[in-house]
């Protein structure tokens, strides 16, 4: 009986109907366009500021909320993962590879209290500088770019600052730290948002009482 049941089988997988290749397809067909939704809706849950939320309730979502990022004057809005997530797919599976080790931290105690975040806060602080800072603060360009900018419309400082950073290849992340979340203690970290260097060059010579 069982023998049978498996030479019956066996025929059929060596010569298959049309209806059954058909059904085979089918199936393929449907599990794709199920398993591709599930897949997106998954993304856009995770991407969500209501999804980021649920863990950093009591950290960085009040100082985010205090930011020009969460409320300004123009109602444009910057979500969590405008800023952490990147848009491009393989960069954007590779940050979330990474976020689900930050879930595991998070759950299994090590910073799942303020003041623990707190005490790994400048570590976790220059992991994501470090990140936009190779990308060339992609997610900041994303929204902001040099080259849309009317420097004549922005502070002077704004415009010496970013006259500056077009002609050093300086990245947003160089100056803009703190942009969206309280700094850590920065004893180890170089004190100003600005790098020495774009300093140096916007100083204004000191005047020489000596020259005639």
């Amino acid at each position: 009986m069982i023998k049978s049941s498996i030479q019956k089988v066996c025929r059929w997988l060596r010569s298959p109907s049309k209806m059954a290749i058909g059904g085979v397809i089918l199936l393929t067909i449907i599990g794709t366009i199920v398993g591709t939704n599930l897949f997106n809706a998954g993304m856009a849950t995770t991407n969500t500021e209501q999804f980021c939320s649920d863990c950093h309730t009591n950290d960085v979502v009040p100082e985010y909320q205090a930011s020009i990022h969460f409320s300004n004057r123009s109602g444009v809005k910057a979500i969590c993962s405008d800023c952490h997530v990147p848009h491009e797919f393989v960069p954007k599976m590779i940050r979330k590879m990474q976020a689900s080790t930050e879930v595991y931290a998070h759950f299994t105690g090590k910073v799942d209290t303020k003041e623990k975040f707190e005490k790994h806060r400048l570590e976790m602080a220059e992991r994501e500088w470090a990140r936009m800072k190779a990308n060339n603060s992609q997610e900041c360009r994303n929204c902001h770019n040099f080259n849309d900018m009317d420097f004549t419309q922005q502070k002077t400082v704004a415009q010496q600052m970013h006259a500056l950073a077009q002609e050093q290849n300086k990245t947003c992340i160089d100056c803009h730290k703190g942009i969206a979340h309280n700094l850590p203690h920065m004893e180890k970290v170089q004190q100003s948002f600005i790098p020495a260097d774009m300093l140096k060059a916007n100083e204004k010579p000191a005047d020489n009482k000596d020259a005639k």
